[in-house]
């Protein structure tokens, strides 16, 4: 095994690329498996000797971490920072250069945004299906249903929406403009939602959710109008936003990862292998059981239970309908959920420079939860 530090970060394709001093593996196949902070993902990059280069965004952490890559032949290992790109050369068979940069989800700190104040408001509804519609128009010309989902990345756009062969060249919401985005196709959206928009378009900014006003604003640094507000460290896992959570049942604690799904309507969701490695209860009340289907036909047999307490952030809610998963994960790893249903319970906000969690319970701390209803 080839292990590799590669310390020249990224200076432009053009310039790198030319030199014959990058570091080069080989392979036979044009399959790749990565270890990505120690999450191993078999066979899940395909070599493309065309693209130049071919970029890999590494999960989200503030921390150094290493990067590995197998080919069925060779490896190469990368320490990646904040803030850095990496590069490579895997050659294929032994004559395509497949040109290869490994960069971390984290960009580097633009000095001459640095002090620049600026607060984007986005007015938004919100849903019967808890969704946090926002008005969003395609090309100067169509408006579109777009949601705000904590639990996606980037723009997704349900295939049917726009004519075959439409190219986005500018999207807008409120006062934000994006030209020339990135939009992948999905099949799977909030009830009827055209779009999704995910957090990390905001990545460095600070996003805040006041459900009290209906506003979703997007300031450039921390406000400093905080009262009322707990803060808490800001998780990150396989870039997914969460916080540290905490069950409680008969005296007894269940502490775990908690994904934050503002795409999702339910309230919460317990991953069955969390739940079978802490012995989680079995026994609650049962609100209902089913079974739900993915985009693929895979079927996945859940039960709703009645959870009596989840201290999330220091605050205390009882009686939260739980769906319980009975099989593996759809996310691919353990992970559990808080779903829209509660969240929306908290005025929240995201520093996503900082890494911090503020949640202050507003005016739907009350309502009952669609599952109890």
């Amino acid at each position: 095994m080839k292990c590799l530090l590669l310390l020249m970060p990224f200076l432009g394709a053009s310039s790198i690329f030319a030199q014959s001093t990058l570091p080069m593996i080989k392979a036979t196949s044009k399959s790749v498996s990565i270890n990505d902070g120690g999450f191993l993902d078999k066979n899940v990059w395909t070599l493309s000797p065309k693209a130049r280069p071919d970029v890999f965004t590494a999960d989200r952490t503030r921390k150094t971490k290493w990067v590995t890559f197998y080919t069925d032949i060779d490896s190469i290992r990368v320490k990646v920072r904040p803030g850095t790109k990496y590069n490579f050369i895997i050659l294929l068979n032994g004559k395509d250069s497949c040109y290869t940069q490994i960069a971390s989800a984290i960009a580097p700190e633009n000095r001459l945004e640095r002090n620049i104040d600026t607060h984007d408001t986005l007015p938004f509804t919100l849903t019967s299906f808890n969704a946090i519609r926002v008005k969003a128009i395609i090309n100067d010309a169509d408006t579109l249903n777009f949601y705000f989902d904590t639990g996606s990345f980037d723009f997704r756009l349900k295939k049917e929406v726009l004519p075959k062969n439409t190219k986005v060249f500018k999207l807008q919401m409120g006062h934000l403009v994006w030209n020339n985005p990135a939009i992948a196709p999905t099949v799977v959206t909030a009830h009827e939602m055209d779009g999704k928009f995910g957090w990390n378009l905001f990545e460095g900014k600070t996003v805040e959710i006041d459900y009290d006003h209906n506003l979703l604003i997007i300031h450039s640094r921390l406000p400093k109008a905080l009262k009322g507000y707990v803060k808490s460290k800001l998780e990150f896992v396989r870039s997914f936003v969460c916080a540290k959570g905490s069950f409680e049942i008969e005296n007894k604690k269940y502490p775990g990862d908690f994904l934050f799904d503002t795409g999702s309507d339910q309230a919460a969701i317990i991953d069955s292998t969390w739940a079978s490695r802490l012995h989680f209860p079995a026994n609650l009340t049962l609100i209902k059981s089913s079974v739900l289907r993915d985009p693929r036909g895979v079927e996945y047999k859940t039960k709703v239970v009645l959870a009596p307490l989840l201290n999330i952030n220091h605050f205390d809610l009882t009686n939260i309908p739980t769906l319980v998963l009975g099989s593996k994960n759809p996310a691919g790893f353990e992970i559990n959920d808080l779903g829209n249903d509660l969240l929306k319970r908290f005025n929240m906000i995201l520093d996503f420079k900082n890494d911090c969690l503020y949640l202050k319970p507003n005016k739907l701390m009350g309502v009952k939860y669609r599952a109890n209803s």
